[in-house]
């Protein structure tokens, strides 16, 4: 039986054009770099109140008595039931609300500076000097502070064991006693939603109007491009004002959508000049014969021809629509309190520069906001280089 010996291989298999655009990103430090941080910040904001210190609604609990307390501030707490008024108001928390709103304090907790016990009672000494109680202890009985009746060795134990513990600042606390962690932690959900948002309304509003423009031409084209022209020509501020008059609301969403009607012009511009140079190739010229629609040509043929420049481009707007964010938040023209974007973290402590506080109130929201941009801002670059073919990459 004669066996045939099948043809050596002269040549690596061809391999798609994507492989080589992911080779040169990965070979971009800077760019890599950028994109670990994006999703380090993607993931903080999708997982949001569940790793949270603080997981109250807008993380918004805080004590007037450590307000403006420097990072790594330890503080005791007495955690007592609440009143049954209180009680009544709580809507029963689960995974899925607690992810998406947060959860309300089930406990009342109170910031004490030291205790004793004194047969039945707990005897308090308050903490920092805006107490009211300053300098006047203040005595508990055990069973309220439990729940329940007992005798005043097991109600002391149990104290200790459930109702006294210690919770640690790591970046200390804002003018309202908040958590600083907490809210910037939180921050990133507003920023990367309103960048995500702003971003898809752009793109999407963008190539549909720069789409249009590039492959009609003529009449079309100039109406559409003094459209563009004039949009260009407002600030995007004033923009925003003018959109939340009109939609008389100062909301998140309301942010949202301001923003990304802000950003289109830069996609319809792209598009249509990419769109002017690629309407008379040939593979648009065989679709016109062989009688494809207008809106397939459009869609499946030459808009994925131009999904380089539209990622790049997208990028670019993301950090962009972060900046101004927070630029209307600082202003107040933005999300409104008490959610904790960083444009208005930042408003917040520079109303505290020249005192200690300030700071680092300004600083670490400052540089949260800093780093997300240059972050995007790499990864657009590296993104840039990765579809120029003239790029080397290591095979």
């Amino acid at each position: 039986m004669a066996v045939t010996a099948a043809p050596p291989t002269t040549a690596a298999a061809a391999r798609p054009p994507g492989y080589y655009v992911r080779q040169r990103l990965w070979q971009n430090r800077p760019a890599v770099a950028g994109l670990a941080f994006i999703a380090l910040c993607t993931l903080v904001a999708l997982l949001g109140y569940w790793v949270l210190p603080d997981n109250s609604p807008n993380a918004n609990h805080g004590f007037v008595q450590i307000q403006k307390e420097p990072p790594g501030l330890r503080v005791l707490l007495l955690r007592q039931p609440l009143p049954d008024s209180s009680r009544t108001g709580l809507a029963p928390a689960n995974i899925f609300s607690t992810w998406l709103r947060g959860r309300e304090p089930e406990v009342q907790e109170t910031p004490i500076g030291g205790y004793r016990f004194a047969g039945d009672s707990i005897v308090l000494k308050p903490l920092g000097e805006h107490s009211a109680e300053a300098g006047r202890q203040r005595r508990l009985a055990l069973a309220a502070v439990v729940g329940h009746a007992g005798s005043a060795a097991e109600l002391q134990r149990e104290v200790k064991a459930r109702h006294l513990t210690t919770r640690t600042y790591a970046l200390g606390t804002d003018k309202a006693g908040r958590d600083e962690l907490s809210r910037l932690l939180l921050g990133t959900r507003i920023s990367l939603g309103i960048g995500l948002v702003a971003v898809l309304i752009s793109v999407v509003l963008g190539m549909a109007v720069g789409a249009v423009a590039g492959y009609f031409g003529g009449w079309v084209d100039s109406v559409l491009l003094g459209v563009m022209t004039v949009v260009w020509s407002i600030p995007g501020i004033m923009l925003v004002i003018a959109i939340s008059l009109a939609l008389d609301s100062k909301g998140v969403w309301v942010s949202f959508v301001a923003v990304g009607l802000t950003m289109w012009v830069d996609v319809a511009r792209v598009v249509r000049g990419q769109m002017l140079s690629l309407r008379s190739a040939t593979f648009v010229e065989a679709g016109r014969v062989l009688g494809l629609p207008t809106s397939r040509l459009i869609a499946r043929h030459l808009l994925p021809n131009m999904r380089g420049p539209l990622i790049v481009l997208a990028t670019s707007n993301f950090a962009s629509a972060i900046l101004l964010e927070a630029g209307l938040s600082f202003l107040g023209l933005g999300v409104q309190p008490p959610a904790p974007s960083w444009g208005l973290m930042v408003k917040e402590g520079y109303d505290l520069l020249g005192t200690e506080a300030g700071v680092w109130l300004t600083l670490l929201p400052g540089a949260a906001i800093s780093l997300l941009v240059l972050s995007f801002n790499l990864l657009g670059n590296g993104l840039r280089d990765a579809y120029d073919p003239k790029t080397p990459v290591a095979v």
